[in-house]
């Protein structure tokens, strides 16, 4: 068994797909429209995807999630090189905060599109 997907609401999948193919290596594995008049962009590899949604309506930002039941609080992504995967996240303009080692493995965190965290971690 394994986590197929998550799938988050975006103001731009197209956009927010580009800068995530930019700093993991994804590829689109899927695009087009979805249910709300909406549309969404799958980006992944053949294991596991990220489903970036938007609806045909205005949105509204959400804020802070911590604190709320249900909250996306950051998606955690495995990585062979992390110092390569650091450089094309400044490549991309992010900015990398609370690197850290802890056993087994090390990582860092970023802002990504949107403001979703992203948490990247390499146990090599």
């Amino acid at each position: 068994m394994h986590l197929e997907h998550v799938n988050i609401t975006v103001p731009d999948p197209k956009a927010s797909a580009a800068k995530l193919a930019q700093i993991f290596g994804w590829k689109i594995r899927w695009q087009g429209a979805a249910i709300n008049d909406g549309f969404s962009v799958h980006i992944g590899d053949d294991e596991s995807y990220l489903a970036l949604y938007r609806p045909g309506r205005p949105l509204e930002p959400m804020g802070e999630t911590y604190s709320y039941v249900g909250g996306i609080n950051h998606v955690g992504v495995v990585v062979k090189d992390l110092a390569a995967t650091e450089a094309r996240v400044h490549e991309a303009g992010y900015k990398p905060h609370n690197h850290a080692d802890y056993e087994p493995g090390q990582r860092f965190y970023f802002d990504g599109p949107d403001g979703i965290e992203f948490e990247v971690v390499s146990y090599a």
